[in-house]
């Protein structure tokens, strides 16, 4: 089977960072939160560095597993959470399909001057069918076309900064305003900028078929989170150069706006219209990557049918990537665009706390481990040998989760609402299933009498 390098790891978790994210939610931190959204950006790329280090941990403890999140949760904590926890993380990699599907469609749209909605939907549905097909062809011919968008699209973000640099007004009340929102605006666009981050776990889901397994898993998320975080922050400091933050208004295109505030040449616009394009599109393919290979995962651990395990020649799930097309479609005319965007980002910031979780589980088995070799009961699929570590251990995982937690507050009531109701959904298939096959009921005493 033929395996992807450190490359075309990381352009796999840079497909998925580097999309909408940058393209469009760039101008809404800037809506609420004018020049804090620099700092926001900052922010919350500390956290994700720290979760990001917390998955290249995990990843290399588990190199032979494909659920990411799923798998490590699953390892740690057994099938009940990692059923949960799987399928909410599942749901979001879906809901991420459809929303940034979306927006390549929107973009394609508006670039055709095409006004009617249906173009719109026809073109993202085009894009998903069309990734499909690359994904058909296996991980290495997902990855080569990752690495081709991924360089594009990020000389295009470099050639945006480098118009900024030339043609920006760089005072430091301009762009170095933090406070000029209060620090609400910075918390509120803080929980919007973490999605941005979102996608990078997608490459822990790609570890059995990454030269180097764990350890080069592990280096691909780290990279990727970094050079990611570096190019927010200039964007983000290049649109506030360009356009005061009082100014910004709810813009989807906030880069082609701001390009327009200060009468940019047509040629710099039509560049950065093909890269949101580009950027919609790998982003997109990424997010098909992982949620199939969650959910081809959880059916090898016999949480879902069988039917899951179907591979072709090139080792590629094919009934996984199927239905994750099939969702990814549908949930497109769910009706709501802001239901979809809320069951991503629930299910995504779900799985970001269970990783937290998971590590300082695995971090406790591994030394129980070292102690009494030989009673950890069944965790064939966990290394203990060769372990990328993360720093400051258990600072780091602490603090992941406490930020994690205080995003979750920050969640808008209509979404926590949604995501509480598909945890509890999610609870009443695991249990019937349990009943369906007359599972023991395990009991545990925690203290005793």
């Amino acid at each position: 089977m033929a395996k992807i390098g450190l490359a075309g790891a990381t352009a796999i978790g840079l497909g998925a960072i580097i999309g909408a994210g940058i393209f469009v939610l760039s101008g809404t931190t800037i809506n609420l939160a004018g020049s804090g959204a620099l700092l926001a950006f900052i922010i919350t790329g500390f956290v994700a560095v720290i979760i990001a280090l917390e998955l290249g941990e995990l990843a290399s403890e588990m190199p032979k597993e494909r659920g990411a999140t799923y798998s490590f949760t699953y390892n740690a904590f057994g099938s009940e959470l990692g059923f949960i926890g799987g399928i909410l993380l599942y749901l979001g990699y879906v809901a991420g399909v459809s929303t940034i599907a979306l927006g390549f469609g929107t973009y394609l749209a508006s670039a055709v001057g095409i006004t009617n909605q249906i173009y719109t939907y026809a073109f993202s549905i085009l894009l998903v069918l069309a990734l499909m097909l690359i994904n058909y062809r296996g991980i290495k011919s997902t990855a080569n076309t990752d690495i081709v968008l991924v360089v594009f699209k990020i000389l295009v973000l470099l050639a945006f900064v480098g118009f900024a640099l030339l043609f920006g007004k760089w005072t430091s009340g301009q762009v170095f305003g933090f406070f000029n929102n209060g620090v609400g605006g910075i918390f509120a666009a803080s929980v919007i900028a973490l999605f941005a981050y979102a996608g990078f776990q997608s490459i822990a889901s790609l570890t059995p078929d990454i030269e180097g397994g764990g350890r080069t898993a592990a280096k691909a998320i780290i990279i990727s989170v970094v050079i990611s975080m570096a190019l927010y922050v200039g964007v983000t400091v290049s649109l506030l150069a360009l356009v005061p933050g009082s100014q910004f208004g709810l813009v989807a295109n906030p880069l082609t706006y701001a390009l327009s505030t200060v009468s940019a040449p047509s040629w710099l616009f039509i560049l950065i219209t093909i890269g949101a394009l580009v950027a919609t599109t790998s982003a997109t393919l990424s997010m098909m990557v992982g949620g199939s290979r969650t959910l081809y995962q959880m059916s090898v651990d016999g949480l879902l049918p069988k039917n899951f395990l179907k591979i072709n020649g090139a080792s590629a799930p094919t009934n996984s990537i199927l239905i994750t097309t099939i969702l990814g479609i549908l949930f497109l005319f769910s009706g709501s665009i802001y239901i979809i965007a809320a069951i991503s980002n629930f299910g995504i910031l779900f799985s970001f706390l269970l990783t937290g979780l998971a590590l300082i589980k695995m971090r406790r088995i591994r030394n129980h481990y070292k102690e009494k070799r030989g009673i950890l009961g069944d965790h064939s699929m966990v290394s203990f040998k060769d372990v990328f570590q993360m720093p400051l251990y258990p600072y780091l995982p602490i603090i992941g989760i406490v930020a994690i937690l205080i995003f979750f507050y920050a969640f808008p009531n209509s979404v926590i609402s949604t995501g509480v109701a598909l945890t509890f959904a999610t609870m009443v298939v695991y249990y019937t299933l349990r009943e369906m096959k007359n599972k023991q009921v395990i009991k545990v005493r925690f203290f005793d009498k």
